[in-house]
């Protein structure tokens, strides 16, 4: 099996909006939205938890589990902060919605792997420090809605 570095190939886009109920972009609305991937950092959560339910039972001392409810993981991006536009801080300022969408394998026309996010941006804050590296911009999203997961990049208009 091949395999390969997210870094160069995932790309991380935003949408402020997507049509489909489904949460799939068309070409034009992939096209559209905001590539953010050669500012981002850091990459956090985007991803579903299942909150098991624990089985006990009198035959045993084995404690079995069956699947419960589904849940979104606490998801941020980070982002490096630019010293002469704000334009992060407005874009995705707090309470901004749209979706995040991210394209694992690349996001060349009929590319596996996308998954799209309903999202509403929760806080967005610069990390401050004494360290010696880059400006940086958390933006923490809260997940609304189940995502639309493995998708097949769009082709056509």
């Amino acid at each position: 099996m091949p395999r390969f570095n997210r870094k160069g190939v995932t790309k991380i886009l935003f949408a402020d909006t997507i049509a489909a109920a489904s949460y799939l972009p068309t070409a034009t609305e992939l096209t559209g939205a905001t590539d953010y991937t050669k500012q981002i950092a850091a990459v956090e959560g985007f991803a579903l938890e299942n909150q098991e339910i624990e089985t006990p039972d009198m035959d045993s001392t084995f404690v079995s589990k069956i699947p419960g409810d589904d849940q979104a993981s606490d998801s941020s991006l980070t982002f490096y902060e630019d010293d002469t536009s704000d334009t992060l801080e407005t874009d995705l300022a707090k309470g901004t919605t749209g979706f995040v969408i991210i394209c694992r394998k690349g996001k060349a026309p009929s590319a596996k792997g996308m998954d799209v996010y309903p999202v509403r941006v929760a806080s967005n804050s610069a990390e401050i420090t004494a360290d010696n590296e880059a400006a940086k911009l958390m933006v923490k999203f809260s997940i609304t809605d189940r995502p639309l997961a493995n998708a097949t990049v769009p082709t056509g208009p």
